[in-house]
C-alpha cells in the first residue's frame, strides 16, 4: 500500500478489532449507575417513613393543629348569681362588660385578667385581638356601706388554683374572695359556655360553628335589710374604726358595718371607675397599704376588744344561775375596793367627785355599772365558775356565722394564765374579769349573740346572713325565770332616767303604724299622734386599753321593745371614750331607723 510521501511503503496495514465489554467473560462493575439507584432508594424509603408518620402516628395531632389555625373557641362567661336583701333588693348586680387577658413577658409570672373600658374594648376587637372577651362584671350599688358583708370577686391567686376546691377553675378566671361573695362562691359562679368559631387566615372570624350556653349561678337572698344597712353606714360617718351589729333575737342578721371602710366596685369595675367623694379610699393602693387602719378587716368577726360593762350582764347571770346571789343580794359601794396595796374604785367615784352610792342590789348595780358590786360578785362566782358560765354564752369560741375571717377570742381561765402567761391567777384579774377587764377579749359579733339570749329568754343563736339558712341553737336553757326578769330590769333602768345610757331615755319614733299596746309601743299625750316611745333595754360598756394613756373603746348594746323583743343592736367605736357618749346616740339612729320604717 502506498500511503504518500510522508510513509515508508512497507509499513503494516494488520487490522485490530475493538474489544467490547459485552464480550468480556467478566465485565468490571459500574459505580455511578448503582449510586443514583442506591440514593432514589433511600429517598423512597424516607419519604415513605415520613409519610407514614405524618398520616398515621401522628395524624390526629396535625389534625387538631389544622383545625386549631382555622377554628376558635371562645369562652362564654357566665354570670354570677344576683345578692337580694330579705326584701328582695339588689345587693349587687351584674353588668356587661369587657376583659383581656394579657401574658407578662416574664413566663414565670401568670397570665392577668384585666377589665377594659368599652372604648378600649371596642379599639382592640376592631383590630381583631383575640384575647379581648365580652364578661359580666359586678356592681356593688351600696359601695363602701355593703363591702365587708359581700365582699368582692378577684383573679384567682396562683397558690388558689392548687387547692382541690377550684380543681376546675383556669389561672385566668375569677372568683369570689371574701364575704358572702367568697363563702358561697359554689353557687353564686356560673359554669361558662363556649362558642367554636372558624376563622381565616388572619384571625378573623368567619362564621359560627357551634355554642354551648353558660349557665348563670344561683341568686341568693339575705337576712340583711338594705335600708337598715345604709342607715347604720350613715350612722358612723364620723367613726374612724369602730363597728355596728344589728339582728333579730334568733341570729338573723339585719345590718353589720365595719368602719373603716371601702368601696368593693375598685376591685371588679375597669379603671374608669371613681369612687364617690365621701369614700376614704381612692383607689386599690390606698386600701392595700393602709396597714394602720387594715379597712380589709371586718372588725364585726375578726377584731377582737375586751367587752368592758356589756359583760356585767353575763356575771349577773352567772351569780344568779350558780345561786350565789339572788334579788336580795346588795354590796356596799364604798367607792373603792383595797385589796392589800392595790385599790380598785369604781368609775362613777372618779369621775363624780368621790361620791358614793351606797348599797347596791343587782338592778341597781347594771343600771348604774356599779364596778365595786360586779368586783365582789366575780369573787364569790369564782372564776372557773364564770368562765363555764361565758362559754355557755359565746364567749372564747367561734359561732359559725357564714362569713369567712371569725375569730374566737379569749376565755380567760386559771389553767390558761398558768400555761400562758406562766403565772397564777390572783383575785385581782378575778375582779377585772367580772366587769369585762383583764384578759377577757370578744368580738363585737359575740358581745351582740349573747345579748340576743337575753332578749330571746335564754338561746343562744348560730348567727347567719344567708335568708334559707335553717336557725340553728347553739346552746339553750341559759336563763330561768328567776335571772331574766332581775336582769332584765336592770338593762330597762339602764335606759330610763337614774341609768347611764342617757341618749335612750325616753326613746321616741314617729310612725302612727305601730301598735300601742302601753307596754312595748306608748303613745305620747306631748307629740303628734303617730309618735310612739319605745322602752329599750341595754348596757354600755367603757373598756379601758392601750394603758392609761389611751382613750377607751366604747361599746353599747342592747335590745327593743324591751318586753318582746325584734331587734338587737351592738355598737362599738374604738378608742373613742364612754359608751354612752360615743355608741349610744349611734345606735339611737339605728333604732330610729328600724322602727320609723317599720311597717
Amino acid at each position: 500500500m502506498n500511503h504518500g510521501v510522508a510513509f515508508g511503503e512497507n509499513i503494516s496495514t494488520e487490522k485490530f478489532k475493538r474489544r467490547r465489554y459485552d464480550d468480556d467473560p467478566q465485565p468490571q462493575v459500574r459505580p455511578r449507575k448503582f449510586l443514583l439507584l442506591a440514593i432514589l432508594g433511600i429517598g423512597a424509603v424516607l419519604l415513605i417513613t415520613k409519610l407514614f408518620l405524618l398520616q398515621v402516628v401522628h395524624g390526629s395531632d396535625y389534625q387538631k393543629l389544622a383545625d386549631s389555625n382555622r377554628m376558635r373557641t371562645k369562652i362564654i362567661h357566665a354570670p354570677r348569681g344576683v345578692i337580694f336583701d330579705r326584701n328582695g333588693v339588689p345587693l349587687v348586680f351584674n353588668i356587661p362588660g369587657f376583659r383581656r387577658i394579657t401574658t407578662p413577658a416574664n413566663g414565670n409570672q401568670p397570665a392577668k385578667t384585666e377589665h377594659l373600658d368599652k372604648e378600649k374594648a371596642l379599639q382592640l376587637i376592631a383590630k381583631g385581638d383575640p384575647t379581648v372577651e365580652v364578661d359580666s362584671l359586678r356592681q356593688y350599688p351600696y359601695k363602701d356601706a355593703t363591702s365587708h358583708v359581700l365582699g368582692y370577686v378577684g383573679q384567682i391567686s396562683p397558690d388558689e388554683v392548687k387547692m382541690p376546691e377550684f380543681s376546675q377553675y383556669q389561672p385566668t378566671d375569677w372568683l369570689g374572695k371574701n364575704g358572702i361573695e367568697g363563702e358561697y362562691e359554689s353557687l353564686l359562679r356560673g359554669s361558662d359556655g363556649k362558642q367554636l368559631l372558624e376563622v381565616d387566615a388572619l384571625g378573623k372570624e368567619v362564621r359560627s360553628l357551634g355554642q354551648t350556653d353558660p349557665i348563670p349561678g344561683q341568686d341568693i337572698t339575705l337576712t340583711l335589710d338594705a335600708h337598715l344597712q345604709e342607715k347604720a353606714y350613715e350612722a358612723t360617718k364620723d367613726v374612724q374604726k369602730g363597728v355596728v351589729i344589728a339582728s333579730k333575737p334568733d341570729g338573723e342578721i339585719l345590718a353589720m358595718i365595719s368602719r373603716p371602710s371601702f368601696d368593693a366596685n375598685l376591685f371588679t369595675l375597669d379603671k374608669t371607675y371613681k369612687v364617690a367623694s365621701g369614700s376614704s379610699y381612692p383607689n386599690i393602693s390606698s386600701i392595700l397599704q393602709d396597714n394602720n387602719n387594715q379597712p380589709l378587716l371586718n372588725r364585726v368577726i375578726g377584731g377582737v376588744y375586751p367587752p368592758g360593762s356589756t359583760f356585767k350582764i353575763v356575771t349577773a347571770a352567772s351569780g344568779l344561775e350558780n345561786k350565789v346571789i339572788d334579788s336580795k343580794y346588795a354590796v356596799e359601794d364604798t367607792g373603792v375596793l383595797k385589796l392589800g396595796e392595790f385599790s380598785y374604785a369604781n368609775w362613777y367615784y372618779i369621775e363624780d367627785g368621790k361620791k358614793e352610792q351606797g348599797p347596791i342590789d343587782v338592778i341597781r348595780a347594771l343600771s348604774r355599772s356599779n364596778d365595786i358590786f360586779f368586783y365582789k360578785l366575780a369573787q364569790k362566782i369564782g372564776v372557773d365558775k364564770l368562765s363555764a358560765t361565758a362559754k355557755s354564752f359565746g364567749v372564747g369560741s367561734k359561732l359559725g356565722i357564714d362569713l369567712g375571717g371569725e375569730v374566737s377570742g379569749l376565755l380567760p381561765t386559771k389553767q390558761w394564765k398558768k400555761n400562758v402567761i406562766k403565772e397564777s391567777w390572783y383575785v385581782g384579774d378575778t375582779f377585772h374579769y367580772g366587769i369585762g377587764q383583764g384578759y377577757l377579749l370578744t368580738t363585737p359579733l359575740q358581745v351582740n349573740s349573747w345579748t340576743e339570749a337575753f332578749a330571746n329568754g335564754g338561746t343562744l343563736y348560730r348567727p347567719h346572713l344567708r335568708k334559707d339558712e335553717s336557725i340553728e341553737k347553739l346552746n339553750t336553757n341559759l336563763l330561768t325565770n328567776k335571772s331574766l326578769p332581775l336582769i332584765l330590769h336592770g338593762m330597762v333602768d339602764t335606759c330610763r332616767e337614774g341609768g347611764v345610757a342617757w341618749p335612750l331615755y325616753h326613746f321616741k319614733v314617729k310612725n302612727g303604724k305601730l301598735p300601742v299596746d302601753n307596754k312595748n309601743y306608748l303613745s305620747v299625750a306631748s307629740a303628734s299622734a303617730d309618735t310612739r316611745e319605745i322602752p329599750v333595754a341595754c348596757k354600755t360598756g367603757t373598756a379601758q386599753q392601750g394603758g392609761d394613756e389611751g382613750l377607751p373603746h366604747a361599746w353599747i348594746t342592747l335590745f327593743a321593745p324591751a318586753y318582746k323583743p325584734e331587734i338587737v343592736v351592738t355598737v362599738l367605736v374604738e378608742a373613742k371614750g364612754q359608751g354612752s357618749n360615743e355608741a349610744g346616740p349611734i345606735a339611737k339612729k339605728v333604732l330610729d331607723a328600724y322602727f320609723s320604717s317599720k311597717k
